[in-house]
């Protein structure tokens, strides 16, 4: 009590307000419940899931198989046959539209809507918001060719059968044997995917198009095919995605190779970081102050 009769009132300690963004872990929760809100991305997965058993049941009723491809001509013989034959089609263009579907979109549905300034002000920085977006679109790529390949594979044995594979050689391969090829031909085609994956987030990056960053990619694989069917060009050919796309073929022969699926690993993981890399500079760069 002080000589005039006034309290003396010990000063109250304030706690600093925290103004830390939110991590890595509540941006990818954050994309990924907006991807499940995508009407788009539901009906791909419904198309990886239900497309195959269609498939299968119109090629076992075709009379005359598609013997002028790649294990067409054993489509009747064995149901191991009918995936590899929708794999080899499947990588001409399906498979570089599953991928680009969300990550052709997901940076550049950003600038579609004006909303860059409202996410990296109130939620996370460019870092976090990028490598959220880049985990997202490379888990719906994965699932999706998870889902087409098990329902390919699932239906064609179901409906078809599960007897012995011809091999690319002549070679009969039992039914246990050619299950496991199979599954890993299909695993095969992950590390091409996540390629073309992070190509479609580069052009959604730089293009700031939906419809460009979607579109695109299939277009490159197709010229990608066109080109490494063109002779003389020994020396791009192994450079390309779509090459990698094929590099299950060794597994089928005797004695089986895989130097091809080595070297498909390497040149997708090659493009998957270039583009990957390209895109984060470009988005650290970008300016914003537009929307």
């Amino acid at each position: 009590m002080s000589a005039t009769g006034t309290a003396t009132v010990p000063p109250v300690a304030t706690t600093p307000v925290s103004h830390r963004r939110a991590g890595v872990g509540a941006a990818l929760r954050w994309e990924l419940s907006k991807l499940a809100a995508q009407a788009r991305a539901r009906w791909a997965l419904l198309f990886c899931l239900i497309a195959p058993i269609i498939i299968v049941i119109v090629i076992n009723g075709q009379g005359r198989p598609p013997k002028d491809t790649l294990y067409g001509r054993f489509i009747h013989d064995s149901g191991f046959a009918v995936p590899l034959l929708v794999l080899g089609f499947a990588g001409q263009w399906v498979l570089p539209l599953l991928t680009a579907i969300v990550a052709g979109d997901i940076f550049a549905s950003e600038d579609q809507h004006g909303t860059w300034k409202t996410i990296l002000t109130r939620s996370a920085s460019r870092a976090q918001i990028f490598w959220a977006k880049t985990i997202t679109a490379l888990a719906f790529a994965i699932v999706a060719t998870i889902v087409l390949a098990a329902s390919t594979i699932v239906s064609s044995i179901v409906i078809v059968g599960h007897q012995p594979l011809t091999g690319l050689t002549g070679q009969i391969i039992p039914s246990g044997t050619a299950a496991r090829l199979v599954a890993e031909a299909w695993a095969s085609s992950l590390a091409p995917m996540i390629g073309f994956t992070c190509l479609a987030i580069l052009l959604s990056i730089r293009t700031r198009s939906t419809a460009f960053g979607i579109a695109a990619p299939v277009v490159i694989a197709l010229l990608m095919q066109l080109l490494g069917a063109v002779g003389g060009i020994d020396r791009i050919r192994p450079l390309l995605l779509t090459t990698s796309l094929e590099s299950w073929h060794g597994l089928f022969a005797e004695p089986a190779f895989h130097s091809p699926l080595i070297a498909g690993l390497i040149v997708s993981a090659v493009w998957a970081i270039a583009a990957l890399a390209i895109s984060y500079v470009s988005l650290l760069r970008r300016d914003i102050t537009g929307g």
